[in-house]
């Protein structure tokens, strides 16, 4: 009895196993399915603020084409949770065809269990069993017999009715996952049918700006200029740092703006192995917010003919929202860029960010910050309405790809 107990118990374990490991999947699948779609309700709203601005149509373009990819995305989360769904649906339906049949079993046995008490019930027989014993030992077998089976007889009674209620859970469970699958089926319809909508205006858009292409490679290679301006000053702050850092270092300098690598304090060097030992684990630097343009030399969204070139990645945001540290360290500049934004530069060791577009500035020159600490405020474009804010990581003065470095960027 007891071994069959143990087998019983390896059996139900063996069973809900490979359950509890889809359930973990189901999980994963649906805070994924979340976020694809919050953030695709942070960019409807964008693009419905947005549209009261005067908005280019490459700035449209470029939102309606993250749009569908976040769109495409939440589509294939949304059919994986689907499948997961069906092969739960299928091992439950093996479950309780298990249980189903595992209670039957027990029902004819406790039936007979019952049947064969009933015929023996009265007390004077039961007694008549003991003293017909041949000696004293026998009778105590007798007695332990009739211990046994009626322990069996509750033991059966417990399974039944265990197995009953294990029954109804499944079923509970089934119709629940038939209930999730069909809206979650229901709920694919819907965004496909809003994708096709999509790339319906992607498609009107893109016609009007093959009628203007040369009006908008110009545009485009003016702000790739006005972006090159921009990244120039930004490095030349940067060796400017470096070398104020290394005199107050002790370290020799032949010329202002000409150092590119950090002479480490023990507390620097510190620092910056922490930060090197965070590398994919570090926050985002706004709360909440989508990557608009990758790091490095990449076709243009619109123009794939064109070649754009980005030193950092750009992150649109919601109007207001605050940039922070990504990392603990130390404001080392705080500009104003001609012809730009403002900036804010923290030094973690040998290592710099570099956070640009920032208004409401909340920090120093000077000023220790944590992880997270407020810095700002991204700016909102007057005329585009749009908050993007551009951030760059260097270590010493060579630009890393920000993307490698944050948390799921």
């Amino acid at each position: 009895m007891r071994f069959l107990q143990v087998i019983y118990f390896i059996g139900l374990v063996l069973v809900c196993s490979p359950s509890f490991s889809q359930s973990t999947k189901q999980q994963q699948l649906e805070e994924e399915r979340q976020r694809l779609r919050e953030e695709i309700e942070q960019m409807k709203q964008l693009r419905s603020n947005n549209r009261l601005k005067e908005r280019s149509v490459l700035d449209e373009v470029e939102t309606i084409n993250s749009q569908i990819n976040t769109r495409k995305n939440l589509i294939k989360v949304t059919n994986q949770q689907t499948n997961l769904l069906t092969r739960e649906i299928n091992v439950n339906f093996k479950k309780i065809e298990g249980y189903r049949k595992e209670l039957t079993v027990l029902k004819k046995e406790y039936a007979k269990m019952v049947a064969k008490s009933y015929k023996s019930k009265s007390h004077q027989s039961k007694i008549m069993f003991l003293l017909s014993s041949a000696d004293f030992t026998q009778a105590y077998k007798r007695l332990q017999y009739m211990k046994q089976y009626n322990e069996h007889r509750k033991d059966q009674a417990i399974r039944i009715e265990n197995n009953t209620k294990e029954l109804q859970f499944l079923n509970q469970d089934l119709s629940r996952q038939k209930k999730d699958k069909q809206g979650l089926i229901e709920e694919n319809r819907g965004a496909q049918d809003k994708l096709k909508a999509e790339k319906k205006e992607q498609q009107v858009l893109m016609a009007s700006i093959r009628k203007k292409q040369g009006v908008y490679t110009k545009q485009i290679k003016k702000k790739e200029q006005q972006a090159s301006a921009i990244d120039k000053a930004i490095e030349k702050l940067i060796r400017d740092a470096i070398a104020k850092a290394n005199k107050k270092a002790g370290k020799k300098v032949t010329k202002k703006g000409s150092a590119t690598t950090f002479a480490l304090t023990a507390e620097a060097k510190i620092m910056a192995d922490n930060f090197t030992s965070n590398k994919g684990k570090l926050p985002w630097p706004v709360g909440t917010g989508k990557v608009t343009k990758k790091f490095g030399r990449q076709p243009h969204p619109t123009l794939p003919n064109i070649q754009i070139n980005s030193s950092g990645v750009e992150i649109e945001t919601r109007a207001g929202e605050r940039a922070r540290a990504i990392f603990e360290g130390e404001v080392i500049a705080i500009q104003k860029l001609k012809g730009a934004s403002r900036l804010v530069q923290i030094r973690h060791g040998n290592y710099i960010t570099t956070y640009y577009n920032i208004e409401n500035i909340t920090v120093k020159e000077g000023q220790k910050v944590a992880t997270k600490q407020s810095l700002g405020e991204v700016r909102t474009n007057p005329t585009t309405g749009r908050a993007i804010m551009k951030f760059l990581i260097y270590q010493n003065a060579k630009r890393l790809n920000p993307q490698s470095w944050i948390y799921k960027m």
